[in-house]
């Protein structure tokens, strides 16, 4: 059964740590939706979140901050500066990645990946608290709407994840605008 936990809990981190340690599924509140959380790294965490999801396809990641998102990366001087420019105002970048940082199946075929730094500052925190990078999917079944309500969500998906961060009912957000670099520019796939 989801443990419920207040956003303001003094020991959140530490429990979302020992869950997504040993492959679990965390619920956290971002700037735009709740985003389903699972090391990014481990393969089985990330097969749990497509089968919830059902779904299978590229996934973004939450970094601790621009930092972390560059060292991810191999980028010029130009486009590191429009992305610190821009990151953390309900944004994600797909961007090339580094292999190795996450596992190839939330990439793209050609080592592509969707970066976010949100603003509400739980998954930043909490990936700074667990030491790597953990999935940002909003919290709905493939072709649903995203869910921003957390008793909704306990009831929607109460049997197949660990943790929800509550932090009450979001504000109703089409989720982040998306830049993907193409071609060397930065264009917009989702506003």
């Amino acid at each position: 059964m989801i443990k419920n936990i207040p956003i303001d809990y003094p020991k959140i981190f530490s429990i979302c740590k020992n869950s997504l340690d040993k492959g679990g599924v965390v619920i956290y509140p971002t700037d735009t939706l709740y985003g389903f959380g699972v090391d990014a790294r481990n393969e089985t965490a990330i097969k749990k979140l497509n089968s919830i999801k059902r779904r299978n396809s590229p996934v973004s990641i939450i970094v601790e901050n621009f930092e972390q998102l560059v060292a991810f990366t191999n980028l010029s001087k130009d486009k590191k500066k429009f992305i610190k420019n821009n990151i953390g105002n309900k944004t994600t970048f797909i961007l090339p990645s580094i292999k190795g940082n996450v596992h190839k199946s939330i990439m793209s075929n050609n080592n592509f990946i969707g970066f976010r730094i949100p603003n509400n500052t739980i998954g930043p925190k909490l990936v700074s608290a667990i030491g790597y990078p953990i999935t940002s999917s909003s919290v709905n079944r493939h072709g649903n709407k995203p869910m921003n309500n957390p008793k909704e969500i306990i009831d929607e998906f109460g049997d197949e994840v660990d943790i929800i961060i509550n932090a009450g009912v979001l504000a109703t957000s089409s989720g982040s605008t998306i830049y993907m670099l193409r071609n060397n520019q930065f264009q917009i796939i989702r506003r």
